[in-house]
């Protein structure tokens, strides 16, 4: 019994900038493994890669991560191409690999099932409601907020939404994905909806501006907590999803949990690289703010 499963490929990424090509290990599944190995938890990653890419998995496991690998014909990679600028950016999909089914995690039993697609086909409104049906449920929104055609990514809705939102415990936005899923542009009335179609416990990042967590009519107000230097904002939201669900499972409240997840990602977003601290890092983040 594990006391978080999280599901999700892990990606190669080509990052192409005017200095430089870069291949990578990315995803939700890559950024969050790597954070929750810190904390002291039972943790288990489901993924899907081609052999090609196995070296991938071969590092976690290296570092103690527990991962279920499930062969696919091919893996996810991405293609980023950044204008000279970095703040544009050209994205392309070259490869998908296979989706998730519910025969594929039929033997694994969590406490939390966190749901990192990176695409709206990964995982589907069956698989989620299946496990919903064995443990908590917790799924980052952006997967299901894109489509791929002709290798370009598209920015869609939800299809499925209305259903499948009241089969989730915890729903992990943006500002910008919480305006496409409800059409209302105000964070606390959006996040209203979203409890109103059945999440457990909105969770709202909102960049520098910190976070906010609605749940039970509540909600609560979390502080960023900032690095000396901002280096690399990759992987934040993952990192962030880390430090709550850790939090929460442990019986921590949506306050404290919550701003445990911001201290991790302010140190996420200092250093390059998946988050590389540990529980005292994380405790002398708050401590000093």
């Amino acid at each position: 019994m594990y006391d978080i499963c999280c599901i999700g490929h892990v990606t190669l990424d080509k990052v192409v900038t005017s200095r430089a090509e870069k291949h990578m290990a990315g995803g939700t599944a890559y950024y969050f493994s790597n954070a929750i190995q810190h904390l002291p938890v039972k943790y288990k990653l489901v993924t899907a890669l081609a052999e090609s890419e196995m070296q991938s998995v071969t590092n976690l496991q290296d570092k103690g991560i527990d991962v279920k690998v499930l062969p696919s014909q091919h893996s996810v990679y991405f293609e980023n191409i950044y204008a000279e600028d970095q703040n544009h950016r050209t994205q392309r999909v070259l490869q998908k690999a296979d989706a998730f089914t519910v025969n594929d995690l039929q033997d694994i039993e969590a406490t939390i099932y966190h749901i990192g697609a990176l695409l709206a086909d990964d995982v589907s409104t069956e698989l989620i409601k299946y496990l919903f049906g064995k443990g908590n449920v917790a799924v980052d929104a952006q997967g299901y907020l894109r489509e791929v055609v002709n290798q370009k990514v598209n920015a869609i809705d939800w299809a499925d939404k209305r259903e499948v939102l009241q089969y989730i415990d915890i729903l992990k936005v943006n500002e910008h994905e919480l305006e496409v899923l409800t059409g209302i542009a105000d964070i606390r009335e959006g996040a209203k909806v979203l409890a109103d179609w059945g999440v457990k416990e909105v969770v709202a990042t909102l960049g520098s501006e910190g976070s906010i967590i609605y749940a039970d009519d509540v909600f609560y107000t979390i502080p960023a907590y900032k690095p000396e230097a901002i280096v690399d904002a990759t992987g934040c939201g993952d990192t962030y999803m880390a430090g709550y669900l850790y939090k929460r499972v442990k019986g921590a409240g949506i306050q404290e949990a919550g701003e445990y997840a911001a201290a991790m990602a302010g140190i996420k977003i200092g250093a390059s690289g998946p988050f590389e601290g540990n529980e005292a890092d994380v405790l002398t983040m708050l401590h000093n703010k």
